[in-house]
């Protein structure tokens, strides 16, 4: 029996991983998805899909799968999420489950993150409502982030207890996120839910990828303290670093599990995750050097990349001051988060991040920390070639 799934974010760095993951003839799930994209044309929808489906598919097999893709006019930020009124009434008649990955990540901007995620996923919510009302909803599940945690520090965080209303968070995003998944309870009560939280998602572990990404933000910042020649991270922190391969493999098994044994997943390396120390020596090693730390430095650093983050000025100094600003407080936490449940139910733990660091520094670098995405050919052309 064909599950049909409305999947939100199909056009983006883990959505695409997911659709592919769903859509692998080896899963061995009949699965069709219903892709909300923001789009003007159905060829515009697919256009935009194929930017981050090549990264796991020739042309050939993508058109192959087309078939096996709805795409779903839409806006998140839109009123019913911008979808036509027949376009809704048949999701709501034949949807089974809701995929809802989609999200903001800018952890600067308060209004990104409060229209895309709060807003977003809101109308997400109300069209999961409907359809458990007119059809039933097989089940919601809800990409989070284990940053739903707060502010912590040299912890191992657990499921039930990772979300904590008095403890602060350290941006919009994980505010938003938490408050997501807040909602989600409170509106869907009567409907089987998911909650899948991935901690940081880099690269890819399988060797046939050579580090390949799409996604740069996080990757841009480890490559950035792989070259200092002085780190001034504490060398004994963990890092709880997962590729996401491994992460969509948990998002598309656990979504399509009949009976899933818990209702939050951390998607993470728990008490795999490896010390700064270990991945900065792997990285090093990779360039020829030694790592060396100065944990005394960590202060005083902080404190100039906070500086260069407020700068209204536009460089290359600031765009690396906002980086690190940015992502250093993810880095420093020291806390992992237990991911029991999740290796249990798939079989599998993830790789450790130093197996694929190297290539993935490689990579990155290579190609200048850009994803430039082909047009996808037409046709005729390619009958011609």
């Amino acid at each position: 029996m064909t599950e049909r799934i409305f999947l939100t974010g199909g056009n983006g760095f883990i959505g695409g991983y997911t659709i592919a993951r769903l859509l692998d003839p080896a899963f061995a799930h009949d699965v069709h998805i219903n892709a909300l994209v923001r789009a003007k044309s159905k060829d515009e929808a697919y256009e935009r899909l194929w930017a981050q489906l090549q990264l796991h598919w020739d042309v050939d097999t993508f058109r192959a799968m087309k078939s096996r893709i709805t795409p779903v006019l839409g806006d998140l930020h839109a009123p019913h999420l911008g979808i036509d009124a027949s376009t809704g009434n048949r999701l709501v008649k034949e949807v089974d489950s809701i995929l809802h990955i989609a999200a903001s990540l800018n952890r600067k901007s308060s209004k990104a993150c409060l229209n895309t995620n709060l807003r977003g996923t809101l109308s997400v919510i109300q069209l999961a409502r409907a359809i458990e009302e007119t059809s039933g909803l097989r089940r919601y599940s809800h990409v989070s982030t284990v940053a739903v945690a707060g502010h912590r520090s040299h912890e191992v965080v657990q499921e039930d207890t990772a979300i904590d209303w008095d403890k602060s968070d350290y941006d919009p995003y994980a505010r938003t996120k938490k408050f997501c998944e807040h909602m989600a309870r409170e509106l869907l009560p009567d409907v089987t839910k998911t909650f899948m939280r991935p901690s940081i998602v880099m690269g890819d572990s399988r060797p046939e990828y050579q580090g390949r990404t799409s996604q740069f933000d996080m990757v841009r910042a480890f490559c950035f303290f792989a070259d200092l020649p002085i780190i001034p991270l504490r060398p004994d922190d963990r890092m709880d670093i997962v590729p996401a391969n491994w992460v969509a493999h948990g998002v598309a098994a656990l979504h399509l599990s009949d009976k899933p044994k818990h209702e939050i997943y951390h998607l993470s390396a728990g008490e795999g995750a490896e010390t700064s120390k270990q991945i900065a020596t792997t990285l090093a090693a990779t360039v020829g050097r030694k790592a060396r730390f100065a944990p005394a430095l960590l202060k005083p650093f902080r404190g100039t990349a906070d500086a260069l983050a407020r700068s209204k000025s536009r460089n290359v100094l600031t765009s690396v001051g906002s980086l690190v600003s940015v992502f250093i407080p993810y880095l420093v936490w020291d806390t992992v988060f237990a991911n029991q449940r999740a290796v249990t139910e798939l079989g599998v733990a993830p790789t450790p991040f130093t197996e694929y660091c190297a290539p993935l520094y490689r990579y990155a670098k290579s190609v200048d920390y850009q994803w430039k995405p082909t047009p996808l050919p037409s046709v005729s052309a390619g009958a011609a070639a």
